[in-house]
């Protein structure tokens, strides 16, 4: 769901950048207030998984695929602020650095997906485990997996909702034809970003229960720490470098929605000078060392710009 230049008109993008840049600073403010010391890796981790998972579309119906946003997944384990700021993170770095998303479209790349996503996964995350649930009582591992799958699927299709209202808002597409379109594919993919978030929070949980608000782990040691931390980097960096390569090639939801519609061909790039262009290395023609230098890179830089971000944040003393 990434837009590119060209599909919203000047006030729609200048609004929606308006409303990124509100959620930003709030985000940020609240970090910075209250995120300890100790979860600095955390958002640094966070970032480069999601990154490396983006890069992995799946198959769905119609001829189309989808990709983990990773939204809910940060939102549930790290808290919404930080969500806004991982998310943030990944987009800016896609946008300036692979050209994914385009430059005058952040804004709104931000709003949907990095603001949205968060705040609507934990409005539904959060109702659903407090429902018939004791003030006292801690849910159990089932409920919230259930509730995780249940926001993280109408999260991406409320993001998918926002999406069409902005091309609508900027003559790109008819409301009554964008707004059953873009909504109706991304139910779709959005059973697969629920079912992914799902199964990546189960197997998490089992190392760091904590994460998921456990109140019964109590081996969380420095050196299980680094170990949890290591494991983690290591999966992002082999799901980016060796799993990427086999990510579908249909199109992902909004580029089929603007083909079934028509308007794909006002898509543009005007960030023409992306240091590594639609996901590939300039002069490298091996497809398989052009994949393992994109993951890599990739991988990395989202790890380190969002540590540093986060570091820079930290409130001290925590």
């Amino acid at each position: 769901m990434h837009i590119p230049d060209g599909f919203l008109s000047l006030p729609v993008a200048t609004g929606t950048a308006v409303l990124a840049i509100a959620g930003l600073a709030i985000a940020i403010r609240d970090v910075k207030n209250n995120l300890p010391e100790k979860k600095v890796p955390l958002l640094g981790l966070a970032a480069a998984f999601i990154f490396a998972a983006q890069m992995l579309n799946f198959p769905v119906a119609a001829g189309t695929s989808g990709h983990l946003t990773g939204a809910t997944l940060a939102t549930v384990l790290l808290g919404p602020s930080a969500a806004v700021i991982v998310i943030s993170a990944v987009l800016i770095l896609q946008c300036l650095m692979f050209a994914d998303g385009g430059i005058t479209a952040l804004g709104a790349n931000i709003f949907n997906l990095a603001v949205v996503v968060p705040v609507v996964s934990y409005v539904i995350y959060r109702f659903i485990i407090g429902f018939g649930t004791s003030s006292n009582a801690e849910p159990d591992l089932f409920k919230k997996l259930l509730a995780i799958l249940i926001a993280a699927w109408i999260s991406i299709v409320a993001a998918s909702i926002f999406c069409a209202f902005e091309l609508a808002l900027s003559n790109a597409a008819a409301l009554q034809l964008v707004l059953p379109a873009m909504s109706g594919v991304h139910m779709v993919i959005g059973l697969g970003e629920a079912a992914i978030t799902a199964f990546v929070i189960a197997n998490i949980v089992r190392l760091r229960p904590d994460l998921l608000g456990s109140s019964s782990y109590v081996n969380n040691t420095a050196d299980n720490e680094r170990s949890f931390f290591a494991l983690g980097l290591i999966v992002s960096l082999a799901l980016a470098i060796f799993v990427s390569p086999f990510a579908s090639s249909s199109p992902d939801g909004l580029e089929f929605v603007a083909e079934q519609l028509g308007f794909i061909a006002s898509a543009t790039n005007l960030l023409t000078q992306a240091p590594l262009p639609d996901y590939s290395v300039p002069g490298i023609e091996s497809l398989m060392i052009d994949s393992l230098l994109v993951g890599l890179i990739g991988t990395l830089s989202a790890f380190v710009f969002a540590w540093f971000f986060a570091r820079w944040l930290s409130a001290p003393n925590t």
